[in-house]
């Protein structure tokens, strides 16, 4: 019994030991979990892309996570259950309401609920009042339906597969932006666009040199992080990104190990969405790339994780934002 619990502790050990430690494939920039800024879009999920059908919630990150509302007021007021008829017409709930009293007062005298019908006179005389009122009831409905079912019609109406709709809102692929060769196989097009944009946000057009300059950006944020350059990643990124960079990048001194990434290559991309809040500018990626990812021991140069010869292929969805007209800088990594 005893060798069998050594035995049974050892293959723990193994399992566990390799968890304990990043994978080469998230041993990279920001490889394994999100963190950075998009604006007031921190807390919502980029638009899927070809590239990226999904992608993870930012986990890390210095903006305040904004709660989107369950529901809009158009929404709200659909959902809310209608009141009953007599709700809705109060001269008819009234005047139900006297003859129900009418009667009780009949049968309170001694005359009964229905009083004075014990004649022929008196019976046509309550058909009568019936009639009267049952025709009163009918055409009070009819207007009370002609009156409110015009607003609700054209309510109904507006906006339905009509060409006015939000810029930002999804579009089928044949309408993305579309770009030949771009970046060599990224961008074939525009996703399936943003989300709808507060009124704090317009939507950005991205042009040919916008898309050279993220994929500079992947490969040079990369070539940074792999030198331990601070100093050129401070003009890569945003200050918050340079703080989770540096936090990575130290980790790795603890454990005597260096991350080293070479031959980064773009493989695919999609745009996800962009837009500008004031004075800023933001574009969301998704990007599927290669390299040589490997971690090296600091003492003597070993590979302790990774392979040198064999590529890893990642795909995740960078954003990017600028001061208009200054230059994109990366402001946020999620993974898929």
């Amino acid at each position: 019994m005893t060798k069998f619990r050594w035995l049974a502790i050892l293959a723990a050990l193994i399992i566990a030991v390799p968890s304990l430690a990043p994978s080469p494939a998230d041993a990279r920039a920001g490889g394994g979990s999100g963190a950075g800024s998009r604006g007031s879009k921190s807390g919502q999920a980029p638009a899927p892309t070809q590239t990226a059908p999904t992608s993870k919630p930012v986990e890390r990150s210095t903006t305040p996570q904004q709660q989107s509302p369950s529901a809009n007021p158009a929404s709200a007021a659909a959902g809310a259950k209608p009141g009953g008829f007599m709700s809705r017409n109060p001269f008819l709930s009234g005047l139900m309401g006297g003859m129900l009293g009418a009667g009780l007062i009949g049968m309170l005298m001694g005359g009964g609920f229905g009083a004075g019908l014990g004649s022929m006179a008196g019976m046509l005389g309550f058909l009568l009042q019936l009639g009267l009122i049952a025709g009163i009831v009918y055409f009070g409905v009819r207007w009370w339906k002609s009156r409110n079912g015009a607003p609700q019609a054209a309510f109904a109406g507006a906006g339905a597969g009509g060409s006015g709709g939000n810029p930002l809102s999804p579009r089928p692929a044949s309408d993305s932006m579309a770009r030949t060769g771009l970046m060599g196989g990224m961008l074939g097009g525009a996703g399936a666009g943003a989300a709808s944009a507060s009124s704090a946000t317009q939507p950005l057009a991205i042009g040919e040199a916008d898309y050279n300059a993220f994929e500079a950006l992947l490969v040079n944020v990369q070539a940074a992080y792999s030198a331990g350059d601070l100093a050129k990643l401070r003009s890569l990124v945003t200050p918050e990104m340079l703080g989770y960079f540096t936090q990575e990048l130290s980790a790795n001194a603890s454990r005597g190990v260096e991350n080293k990434i070479d031959a980064v290559k773009l493989e695919q991309g999609d745009l996800s969405e962009a837009w500008s809040e004031g004075a800023m500018e933001y574009a969301t990626v998704a990007m599927r790339f290669s390299m040589i990812d490997v971690m090296r021991s600091v003492a003597d140069g070993r590979i302790v994780e990774g392979n040198a010869t064999v590529r890893s292929e990642a795909t995740e969805v960078w954003t990017f934002t600028r001061g208009r007209g200054g230059n994109w800088i990366l402001s946020a990594i999620q993974q898929t």
